[in-house]
């Protein structure tokens, strides 16, 4: 079975890569967004929001999964090929490389043409922060962060899951991460109602978002320090962020581009100070956004590469065992 959910995850990333998410199109990222809005109207009231919360993470998971786990069987019972091109199609849905990609040309683009306005606007799409009075700099900074941070929750860490269990275990895992995204905040609508949700979003992205950051460094040639050093910023920077996973992709793409991120962020006006991340070896330019998007791009090759590699293994030592048990 891994053989065909490793089919499945290169037939999504060479889906993603020619389609991407055209917003027009239905998608099961925007049902699974109208869902939880709904059970967050309706339970997010009174007392004991943490168990209501709690509540309406268990539903997600199982309005997603159950449906998804049936669409899938349904398609292997027809014929091999049919499931893996099912699994390919909703495995494609869960990613987001391309779009990755674009966002973060978006920002680029105006700021190649000298227009700081359009790129603030542009930036203020992607980001949560205030974009209204940053210089260049900032704008960069923006657009790498959100690449480095959502390479593993946009792209590997769906593909990480469609190894262990397929399409379904990647729809649960989306599903996981956009009730993050959407009631997973620390305000105080949500402090207690997005608890469940920001804690399992966590779970689910601890083992991937530590291996992205190590394959971001094995496969992507550091800029501006050796190897050695570059590791020694991973390790060090990556514990700051205040999230215990985002702060891996950031550290290793400060640590191969020379550069320093995190610093001051303002939201509605409120300051926030995020910790510092690599050594301010040279200053952020727009050509780091380029180069951010083709450190994602290799990036997500050599994560499919990985897969295939420790899939294979488990499925050796799977055929191994099973011949070892009924000699």
């Amino acid at each position: 079975m891994i053989l065909f959910h490793l089919s499945a995850i290169t037939l999504a990333y060479i889906i993603d890569s020619i389609i991407g998410d055209p917003p027009t199109w239905p998608h099961p990222v925007r049902w699974m967004g109208s869902l939880i809005s709904a059970l967050d109207e309706r339970l997010n009231l009174g007392v004991r929001k943490k168990v209501k919360g709690t509540i309406m993470l268990i539903l997600v998971i199982v309005l997603v999964g159950i449906p998804s786990l049936l669409i899938v069987w349904a398609g292997y019972q027809l014929h091999p090929l049919a499931g893996v091109f099912i699994e390919g199609v909703l495995i494609s849905t869960t990613i987001a490389r391309k779009n990755l990609n674009e966002a973060a040309l978006e920002v680029y683009d105006p700021l190649a043409a000298g227009d700081l306005a359009v790129a603030r606007m542009k930036l203020s799409y992607i980001v949560g922060r205030d974009t209204d009075h940053l210089d260049e700099g900032e704008v960069v900074r923006g657009a790498v962060e959100t690449v480095a941070e959502n390479t593993s929750d946009g792209v590997t860490s769906p593909l990480f899951w469609a190894l262990i269990g397929g399409a379904p275990f990647a729809l649960i895992y989306r599903a996981i991460n956009t009730c993050d995204s959407m009631v997973g905040n620390k305000s105080e609508r949500y402090r207690q109602f997005g608890w469940a949700s920001a804690r399992l979003d966590d779970v689910m992205n601890w083992i991937p978002s530590r291996i992205t950051g190590v394959t971001m460094l094995v496969f992507n040639i550091p800029e501006r320090v050796s190897y050695r050093s570059a590791w020694k910023i991973l390790f060090r920077d990556a514990k700051k962020h205040p999230s215990p996973n985002s702060g891996w992709g950031e550290a290793a793409v400060a640590a191969i581009l020379g550069v320093q991120l995190g610093g001051i962020n303002y939201y509605k006006g409120q300051i926030s100070n995020r910790a510092k991340m690599g050594e301010p070896l040279c200053c952020l330019s727009k050509q780091h956004i380029i180069d951010t998007n083709e450190i994602l791009n290799r990036t997500t090759r050599a994560f499919i590469l990985f897969l295939w590699v420790g899939g294979m293994l488990i499925e050796l030592a799977y055929t191994w065992l099973q011949s070892t048990l009924f000699i």
